[in-house]
C-alpha cells in the first residue's frame, strides 16, 4: 500500500478510512500524538517516540489502552503492510468517543490512529530560512498534543515569507520552532533550551546532545536570546524529519556559516546513527 491509514484495528488506504464524528479529537482536540520516520522498513528511535507519547497522555490524564509493546507491535506491523521501507509514520492517541462534553467521558476507551506514508528524511545538508514570531502558545508547550493552531499559523507565516521554519520566541528567550527544536553553536559549545514546559523534547535533540558528547562538543541547556540567535556560529533546527539543519538566513538577515566544520561533523555523525539502525 502506498498510504496506510489505520483506526482501532481497521486499516486501508488513507482515502477509504473513516472515523466516528463523537470522536473528541473532532471537537477538543483532546489528544496526543508523534511521529518518526523508518528506512528500510526499521522505525528509527521507536522506544524514544513510544515513551514520549505515553508521557504527554499521562500529563493530560488520559490512560492508553495498548500497551507500549502493543503499540509498537502495530506500528511495526503497518510500516511492514506498505510498499516501500522509507515512510513518515504519524500516530495519535484521543482520549475516546463519546457525545461532546467538556468534562471527559467516563471509563472510555482511547482512539489510535496511525498514518504511514513514503518520506524520506530531510537532506541534513540543505541549508535553511527562518523567521522568528512572538511565541503565544499555551504553557505547556512539553505536551505533544493535538491543539497545534499556532504552530500551523506560525508555519503559514513562514512559507508566505519564503522560509522554511519560524522560530518562537517569549520575549527575549528563544523557545523553539514552529514544528521543530532550535539550537545554536557558539564558542565551540552546543547550546539548547532546557527541557522545561516551553518546549517539547525532541527525540532529534536528545539524538544531537548524544552525537555531541561523543564528539568531545560541550553542551549548555540554558536558555538564550534572540540577540544570541542572530549572533550565533551556527543555528541549527533538529526535527525527526530534519535531524540537523542548518540556518542561513532568519528574518532577511545572513547568519550562521561561521563553524562550518564543527557544523558538519555535527551533521556527519547523526545521520551516520540514523543509517546505522535503520540498515
Amino acid at each position: 500500500m502506498k498510504n496506510l491509514g489505520y483506526y482501532n484495528g481497521n486499516y486501508g488506504e488513507i482515502e477509504e478510512m473513516s472515523i466516528p464524528m463523537n470522536d473528541r479529537v473532532c471537537y477538543f482536540g483532546d489528544g496526543v500524538y508523534d511521529a518518526t520516520y523508518s528506512r528500510n522498513y526499521k522505525i528509527f528511535a521507536l522506544d524514544e517516540h513510544i515513551d514520549r507519547i505515553y508521557n504527554s497522555a499521562s500529563l493530560l490524564n488520559i490512560n492508553i489502552t495498548e500497551t507500549k509493546d502493543e503499540m509498537k507491535a502495530i506500528l511495526q506491523e503497518m510500516v511492514d503492510k506498505m510498499d516501500s521501507g522509507e515512510n513518515f509514520v504519524y500516530w495519535q492517541v484521543t482520549r475516546g468517543t463519546a457525545k461532546r462534553n467538556h468534562a471527559f467521558p467516563e471509563n472510555e476507551k482511547t482512539n489510535l490512529w496511525i498514518t504511514i506514508s513514503p518520506k524520506d528524511i530531510v537532506d541534513t545538508y540543505k541549508k535553511i530560512k527562518l523567521i522568528t514570531m512572538e511565541d503565544t502558545r499555551f504553557f505547556h508547550c512539553n505536551i505533544k498534543t493535538l491543539n497545534l493552531i499556532p504552530s500551523v499559523m506560525a508555519s503559514e507565516k513562514a512559507k508566505q515569507s519564503g522560509c522554511d521554519e519560524t522560530v518562537f520566541h517569549r520575549g527575549e528567550r528563544v523557545t523553539e520552532c514552529a514544528h521543530s527544536n532550535v539550537h545554536i553553536i557558539k564558542d565551540g559549545a552546543f547550546v539548547t533550551a532546557p527541557t522545561d514546559n516551553l518546549i517539547l523534547p525532541g527525540i532529534a535533540r536528545a539524538h544531537l546532545i548524544k552525537a555531541c558528547k561523543k564528539l568531545g562538543i560541550p553542551v549548555s541547556e540554558v536558555p538564550y536570546t534572540v540577540d544570541e540567535l542572530m549572533n550565533a556560529d551556527e543555528i541549527i533546527v533538529s526535527s525527526s524529519g530534519s535531524l540537523c539543519l542548518a540556518a542561513e538566513e532568519i528574518d532577511g538577515k545572513r547568519v550562521g556559516g561561521k563553524a562550518p566544520e564543527l557544523l558538519k561533523k555535527l551533521q556527519d555523525e547523526v545521520l551516520r546513527e540514523f543509517i546505522e539502525e535503520t540498515d
